[in-house]
């Protein structure tokens, strides 16, 4: 199976970082977040978007000395969604932001997996003995959310700000104008906003292509325990697959993929949603309908899978005028495939943080930062993401000789874990906390 793999690492020597005096003048205080509730107001750095790229960056920057504000549309944290995959380079930055030892206690570490055809077994693996130094967790998005805006100073994160507009001031920065009528000029500005992401849009960038996939989601609940050893369980059928992942000792994480030529109606009645879940696979391991019986009714999606390829001298630059830069689905949506949508957001935060923790809020400095941001991010994401969507075409061929040869062939003899995972090395160093502004 031919796939693109792709190695890096932070290049910062130190064992752990400390952010350059620049930097400091930009501490905690200046992110007056009191003065978002006035009509207008000025700040340095604005996040748009409390989700894992958000939140992320803003803990990032703080422990770094740097204040943010974060705007988020919603009345509360994003607790929809059901968990997500966590590899060795996304706890590596939660290690690093300090935050990953609050979440790993609560989390199975997953010990392999095991890969199945609807009628058989194909192949069963060890993290140990073939991926050695892997770290495979599911966590829950509303926890992980939780956790990192845990970190954050009270009232860091202004709910119900929802972005109506934006548009640039020239040298005094970028207003952002929300539904509620405030305006804030800020120096820089993160789009965190998601994968429709209207500060993407602005910048020119294209609507995020859907890619003729489909996914359900869920969480199951066993309120006395759930029976099932701490591994990945994929199942392949033709133009279908499945999967389950234990999260914790009571909750575990399944997923259904399957071909839809166009993503057609939303469905928001949840006894239906489960209902034609369990209809696709029908028929298949007694273990999976198990897991997806299990699930409340609430705890089930339905959304369509999107990428964006960032085609060299084609896709829009990442950052505009040296006042606004995106990250992590608003830049580069990917497909699951790989399970490195949470993992990268969580890289770009880490990287983008010391870029503009060591440029400032003002000036070239900082459009030079996200320039830099830009070509390291860049060189990591586009192959991840052309990656995850060749292999998600891969498995969901219908044809049912290219099907025989992938169970009969490809996953029994030809698969080896480690190099599939070669993507996942990513290392960084702490960041290591800066002394508070008086």
């Amino acid at each position: 199976m031919a796939m693109v793999t792709a190695t890096i690492s932070c290049s910062y020597p130190q064992l752990r970082y400390r952010p350059s005096p620049r930097c400091r003048r930009h501490g905690p205080a200046a992110a007056t977040v009191a003065a978002l509730a006035t009509p207008r107001s000025e700040q340095d750095i604005v996040i748009v978007g409390a989700g894992v790229a958000g939140l992320a960056t803003a803990v990032a920057l703080r422990r770094l000395g740097v204040g943010a504000a974060v705007l988020e549309q919603g009345d509360a944290l994003r607790a929809g969604g059901t968990s997500l995959t966590l590899f060795k380079n996304g706890w590596r930055v939660l290690d690093a932001i300090g935050v990953a030892d609050e979440l790993r206690p609560k989390y199975l570490r997953i010990q392999g997996m095991r890969m199945r055809s609807p009628g058989r077994d194909l192949r069963e693996f060890s993290f140990d003995e073939e991926a050695p130094g892997q770290e495979v967790r599911a966590v829950e998005r509303r926890a992980l959310l939780e956790t990192l805006a845990s970190k954050l100073p009270p009232g860091a994160i202004s709910f119900s700000s929802k972005l109506k507009s934006i548009s640039e001031q020239g040298r005094a920065g970028t207003l952002l104008e929300l539904e509620d009528g405030r305006q804030i000029l800020a120096k820089i500005v993160v789009g965190c906003d998601g994968v429709n992401s209207p500060i993407a849009r602005w910048m020119g960038f294209s609507e995020p292509r859907y890619v003729g996939h489909m996914a359900f989601r869920g969480l199951a609940e066993y309120a006395d325990g759930q029976p099932f050893e701490p591994k990945v369980n994929y199942i392949y059928g033709r133009g279908v697959r499945a999967g389950f992942v234990p999260v914790s000792a009571t909750k575990v994480y399944w997923f259904i993929c399957f071909n839809r030529q166009d993503p057609g109606p939303k469905i928001t009645d949840p006894t239906a949603l489960k209902t034609e879940a369990l209809e696709l696979v029908r028929g298949w391991p007694s273990d999976l309908l198990a897991v997806m019986r299990s699930t409340p009714e609430g705890a089930v999606v339905r959304t369509p899978l999107v990428d964006r390829w960032l085609w060299p001298g084609l896709a829009p630059a990442a950052s505009r005028g040296g006042r606004v830069v995106l990250a992590g689905d608003a830049w580069h949506p990917m497909t699951p495939n790989l399970g490195q949508g949470a993992c990268c957001a969580l890289e770009d935060a880490i990287v983008l943080a010391r870029r503009l923790a060591d440029a400032g809020a003002d000036g070239a400095q900082a459009a030079a930062a996200m320039r830099a941001y830009e070509a390291e991010r860049w060189a990591r994401v586009f192959p991840l993401t052309a990656r995850a969507g060749l292999v998600g075409a891969l498995v969901q061929w219908e044809n049912a000789a290219v099907c025989a040869a992938r169970d009969g062939v490809v996953i029994p003899r030809l698969v080896r874990l480690g190099p599939f995972l070669e993507h996942t090395n990513f290392e960084c160093d702490l960041l290591e906390p800066a002394p508070e502004s008086p």
